[in-house]
């Protein structure tokens, strides 16, 4: 724009319809400006903005000059609890930057214009959601009232309005992204999957937080990135599920600061690192005021620090007794280190109280602070009493015996040492029937009682654990077995020769042989001993004998008896045990669960008395669970799987199996505890020497065993956080 200068001095020596030519084109030239201005101005403005509570929810009308033909881009955070709302080319026509509502849960609507855009924020109670529809010129915002969350929901429009464009609930994040920036700097990226997803940043120690509510997260983005190749002061960037949420945490290292801005759908988290000269005055001390330049020579320290208040824009006032000269010079150092200076150069001290600074010597300003607070001690001793009933819902009254240092069966103090809540006036009665507590004490102290049971009696998260035992079981066993029996019937008769043997005589390996009458000299049915060659039968399994398959050959020439008997078992199984124990409890709280049977067992005494006593063969899980702050579980395990055993002279013997660890497990996540693998292989063989070498014939001369076996145990566990349940409206 072209811009016209002119001295006093040459203008009178202009002649007077020059001067007014001169006059008339600067004034066209500038209305022109003025017109290219307005040209230029906001296309549409806000022109007032009413509320009006309808049951529990406010409704927020945005009067505007013309009928917006989007709905603004909006955002809402947790801490503190406030929702935003983003009007592009749209003026500030109200007036005011600041209106009081005090309706429901909304407290007041700041309206801040940067060029042509403009932002309203709507500053809250506590955190709740919100829904936008355009009706005519106005834009409708309903702030409900009895939602629990920040996240935007969908709402029906009034009659005639456009219905506004909600996200579905639980939408999941679309893409997630970093880069480095021009200046060095890490930038996160993240894909909203709405313009009105709720985000709370916060910044904790070294990491950058970020939880996205009521928001999912594709399988795809649950991960952890390390960035650190990138050069940037971020380390690495983890995304988890966190419940309903979705969090995102940034690791950075060093010196940093972070900033964050949302563009429609799309948030960027820039993390800067902050660069100190420690040649400069101050270093890394955290001033961050705007730079400036001083060179004084001996000039008053009120006029120093005028000069201070000049810049900052800071009420500065200083006592009677700031006085003296200084000399100073500092170049290109912050005006609040400039400040520092010159209070440590003159012995001074400062007290703000917001944009005031009350300036004086240290030593007046403690000897001022010591008498107030002297006089708040005479006053709290004169100050009248006052009593009170807290009703507490869910921790036990007992508990705050000791918080308030009271004797056991008294309501006093027992001493000034102990008593840590209560005044030295104060007094507190517990009633554990009804579960409350009677303070009496200075009104200050009831407030401080009040906001300690806010803070303490409150319900405790609870957490399913759930176990899970897998036992399987492979066994197999074979065995192989022969026996060889040979006799005389002659001998056995006697030693006659030449008899024959009727049809009714029999043979068994290692039995006997039966005679009939027609054994000459014996009587009919006697009997006569089968001896036996080999005795190598099979042996049994699990209890069960073999069966055998015998055979005999019979010599009618010489009476003479060869018998065979073999022998085979074989056993095959397999098993699976699955034992799923579950407990709910309370975080930090220790939960048992058991079942199973108890043995009885004979003990004697030293005096020769006997007694029975039991013992147990169960499977128990014992467990406590504690909740992180991120949303995982701390677990400690204790899990045994007893069972009763093989039975011995003492009584049943108890095959016991037993893990005891501490883990930590994401909300839902299962985790294998351990495993017990067992194998067992065994060959068993007994032979007659040499003859059970022998190749086919050898099989009748030996038994033979193989066994095999195959246990494995695995132990899991999953954890889940017990979703509250929704507020009961009264």
């Amino acid at each position: 724009m072209t811009q016209f200068a002119m001295n006093s001095g040459a203008a009178r020596f202009l002649p007077g319809w020059l001067l007014r030519a001169a006059l008339l084109l600067a004034a066209v030239i500038l209305g022109a400006g003025v017109a290219h201005a307005q040209q230029a101005a906001p296309a549409n403005a806000i022109e007032s903005i009413s509320a009006n509570q309808q049951g529990p929810n406010v409704v927020l009308n945005i009067a505007m000059r013309e009928a917006p033909a989007k709905l603004p881009l909006g955002f809402a955070i947790t801490n503190p609890a406030r929702i935003a709302l983003d009007f592009g080319a749209t003026a500030n026509a109200t007036g005011k930057s600041s209106h009081d509502v005090n309706l429901g849960d909304l407290r007041s609507v700041n309206v801040i214009q940067a060029g042509e855009r403009t932002r309203l924020v709507l500053n809250l109670k506590r955190t709740v959601s919100y829904s936008a529809a355009i009706s005519g010129k106005s834009i409708l915002v309903t702030v409900d009232g009895a939602a629990a969350s920040a996240s935007a929901s969908a709402v029906t429009a009034p009659a005639g309005a456009a219905q506004a464009a909600v996200p579905p609930a639980r939408a999941q994040l679309r893409n997630l992204d970093f880069r480095r920036g021009s200046n060095g700097e890490g930038r996160v990226v993240v894909d909203l999957p709405n313009s009105q997803t709720a985000v709370d940043v916060r910044q904790l120690g070294n990491r950058v937080q970020v939880d996205f509510l009521n928001t999912a997260l594709p399988e795809a983005l649950r991960r952890r990135l390390d960035v650190t190749d990138f050069g940037t002061p971020v380390s690495s960037v983890t995304t988890s599920a966190q419940g309903q949420n979705v969090r995102m945490v940034i690791e950075a290292q060093g010196q940093w600061e972070q900033s964050v801005y949302q563009s429609e759908t799309q948030l960027v988290v820039d993390v800067r690192a902050v660069k100190e000269d420690p040649n400069k005055l101050g270093g890394p001390q955290g001033f961050r005021g705007e730079k400036i330049s001083f060179d004084f020579q001996n000039i008053e320290v009120r006029a120093a620090l005028q000069a201070v208040a000049d810049i900052s824009g800071l009420n500065i006032i200083a006592a009677d007794t700031v006085s003296g000269s200084l000399t100073l010079r500092l170049k290109d150092v912050p005006w609040d280190q400039a400040l520092d200076v010159i209070l440590q150069s003159k012995g001074l001290d400062m007290r703000k109280n917001g944009t005031v600074l009350w300036i004086a010597p240290k030593e007046e300003l403690l000897t001022k602070e010591k008498l107030e607070l002297e006089q708040r001690a005479q006053i709290s001793d004169l100050e009248p009493l006052r009593s009170e009933i807290f009703q507490l819902n869910y921790q036990k009254a007992e508990s705050f015996r000791t918080v308030f240092g009271l004797d056991a069966g008294t309501g006093a103090a027992g001493g000034s040492d102990r008593n840590r809540v209560l005044s030295k006036r104060g007094s507190a009665i517990i009633d554990p029937r009804t579960n409350q507590l009677f303070v009496t004490d200075i009104a200050s102290k009831i407030e401080d009682i009040r906001m300690l049971i806010q803070k303490t009696d409150i319900a405790s998260k609870q957490v399913l654990i759930e176990a899970r035992l897998v036992e399987a079981n492979d066994g197999f066993s074979r065995n192989l077995g022969a026996k060889i029996g040979f006799n005389d019937a002659r001998n056995a008769a006697g030693g006659d020769a030449g008899y024959g043997v009727g049809g009714s005589n029999r043979l068994a390996l290692s039995g006997t042989l039966a005679g009939t009458g027609a054994v000459t000299g014996q009587a009919a049915g006697s009997t006569f001993d089968n001896s036996t060659l080999v005795n190598l039968p099979a042996a049994a399994i699990g209890g069960i004998n073999a069966p055998s398959l015998a055979f005999s050959l019979f010599s009618s020439s010489d009476n003479r008896f060869l018998n065979l008997e073999l022998s085979a078992l074989e056993a095959d199984g397999k098993g699976k045990i699955i034992s799923s124990p579950r407990v709910v409890t309370e975080d930090k709280m220790v939960a048992v669960i058991e079942q199973g049977i108890e043995l009885p067992y004979q003990v004697a005494s030293s005096s020769g008395a006997t007694s029975i006593e039991f013992k147990k063969a169960n499977l128990r899980l014992e467990v406590i669970p504690q909740i992180t702050p991120d949303g995982n579980v701390v677990l400690e395990v204790d899990v045994s799987k007893d069972s009763k055993g093989e039975e011995t002279r003492a009584g049943f013997a108890i095959n016991t199996q037993h893990v005891k660890t501490k883990v930590m497990v994401e909300n839902g996540g299962t985790v294998v505890l351990g495993g017990i693998y067992q194998q067992t292989e065994r060959s068993n063989e007994s032979k007659v020497p040499l003859l059970g070498d022998v190749p086919v014939l050898g099989y009748l001369f030996k038994t033979k065993g193989r066994e095999s076996a195959k246990t494995e145990l695995l132990v899991f566990i999953t954890p889940k956080i017990v979703a509250e349940r929704a507020a009961v409206t009264r």
